[in-house]
């Protein structure tokens, strides 16, 4: 009887120390999970303090941003006039489809790698443009306006341009067709002329040399014209822009221009100076024969003009010649081998 009594009194011990120590279990869980969500709710405040620092930050500089900004823009146009362009930038696209009457949309454009393979665009304004590195294959710009534009960069092989405005444009190392030239070049002079230089650097940019040669031809043909224009025109453009004396030096370019395109083509003519050279040698023949023979022999002029070769190139020269006339075709030799010279150096060169 005395043992069960003290069996049961150890279960009942044992039984409140579980529960004592469950008791303690569960408060410190509790004490625990107290602690946690505590030092969650301090973290959340921490990063919503740095969130709130950084993007005070963040404000804070793009609001000196902005300042420097107009800052910059106060010191470029100091004047209230003056104001930033809205030019667009349209960049990596292709043509999908043909382009009809756009005399608006497709103006004042930046337009960079922009592609099109047989496209047609009739009556399209592009006035001012940029191309810069597009390629445009076998396209038809017919009747659009290229004026202002600037290309760069840019393949325009075997596309065609009928009845296009190129008025103020240029060129930069793009591949195109030369045939432009002579089709699609403005009417004014003026343009004309420009319009054939800028043509030829790009020809040049390019190695085009039969291209260059033929521009080098529109430009002096332009030019020729402008200046004879320049002088003597009654055209309102010339008149306002060389009134009254303005004419005279005018005049004496024009007639600069015209006596070096007779006598070497403006450096692109060899058959021109072959000509000078030939008729120096007439003038030799006819002072040799009017001074030395018979003037009224004709033998006697094909036989000065037989030896006149031997004199002009310093062979044989005549004793009985006047130091002067001697001199003077000794300076003509000169000139005429500089400008053969000349003329080799930039027809080969441009190869």
């Amino acid at each position: 009887m005395t043992d069960e009594t003290h069996d049961s009194t150890d279960e009942i011990n044992t039984a409140a120390a579980k529960d004592e120590t469950e008791e303690q279990v569960n408060a410190a869980k509790e004490k625990i999970e107290e602690q946690v969500i505590a030092a969650k709710e301090e973290i959340e405040e921490q990063v919503n303090a740095a969130k709130e620092e950084i993007e005070e930050q963040v404000n804070a500089a793009k609001g000196e941003i902005e300042e420097q900004k107009n800052a910059a823009n106060e010191e470029v146009m100091p004047r209230p006039e003056l104001q930033v362009g809205n030019r667009e930038v349209i960049t990596d696209f292709y043509v999908q489809k043909d382009i009809t009457n756009q005399p608006v949309d497709y103006a004042f454009k930046i337009y960079v790698r922009l592609n099109a393979i047989k496209m047609t665009f009739r009556k399209v304004s592009f006035q001012h443009c940029v191309f810069d590195g597009c390629y445009f294959n076998n396209c038809v710009f017919d009747t659009c306006d290229f004026t202002g534009c600037r290309f760069i960069g840019c393949n325009l092989h075997q596309s065609s341009f009928p009845g296009c405005n190129f008025k103020y444009a240029t060129f930069e190392r793009c591949q195109i067709d030369d045939d432009i030239l002579e089709r699609e070049a403005p009417r004014e002079e003026n343009l004309k002329l420009r319009f054939a230089r800028s043509l030829r650097m790009n020809f040049q940019q390019t190695g085009d040399a039969k291209a260059v040669n033929r521009a080098i031809s529109q430009e002096l043909d332009a030019t020729s014209h402008y200046l004879k224009k320049s002088w003597s025109s009654s055209e309102k453009y010339y008149r306002e822009k060389y009134p009254g004396w303005k004419k005279i030096p005018q005049l004496i370019k024009w007639i600069e221009f015209r006596a070096l395109d007779m006598i070497w083509g403006n450096g692109e003519n060899t058959l021109k100076l072959l000509r000078t050279i030939f008729f120096i040698h007439l003038l030799i023949a006819f002072f040799d024969t009017y001074n030395y023979h018979n003037p009224l022999d004709l033998k006697s002029y094909f036989d000065s003009f037989l030896a006149s070769p031997g004199v002009f190139f310093g062979i044989s020269i005549p004793k009985e010649y006047p130091t002067w006339f001697s001199s003077i075709i000794a300076a003509t030799r000169l000139v005429g081998f500089a400008f053969l010279t000349a003329i080799l150096v930039k027809r080969f060169g441009r190869r």
